[in-house]
């Protein structure tokens, strides 16, 4: 059934592209204009994955996440790292809760991550 935010579109992961969590192996980064037609550039660094289209914009909180999950801040070691996208509802911008993309790292078992992966609290998805 159509929703309201399947009217935009969006080159980039949204929260909505990420609702019911997504299992997802970094493939590769770039940086990138992300700015909007005509306004002044804004480069930001991106993520490219296997299993989806669309790059995730990269902010601190994530990077530092993928980098423990990774076990490494380099990105050029993150290729092949398996990590979940998720919906996070708390997350705020600019004084207002807003919500956003979240990552962690897979449920135990369900792929192989590197060495001593962080505990993750259970969030009802699945993997």
């Amino acid at each position: 059934m159509p929703n309201v935010n399947d009217l935009k579109n969006s080159k980039f992961l949204t929260q909505h592209d990420v609702e019911n969590g997504m299992l997802v192996t970094i493939e590769g980064y770039e940086e990138v204009n992300v700015a909007k037609e005509g306004a002044d550039p804004q480069l930001r660094w991106i993520l490219n994955f296997k299993e989806c289209d669309k790059p995730l914009v990269l902010n601190s909180t994530n990077g530092q996440l993928i980098s423990k999950i990774a076990d490494t801040g380099d990105f050029d070691y993150w290729a092949g790292t398996v990590i979940v996208l998720y919906q996070d509802p708390t997350i705020s911008f600019g004084g207002q809760i807003v919500g956003g993309i979240r990552v962690r790292a897979p449920k135990a078992g369900t792929v192989k991550q590197p060495a001593n992966p962080p505990v993750e609290e259970d969030d009802g998805i699945p993997f």
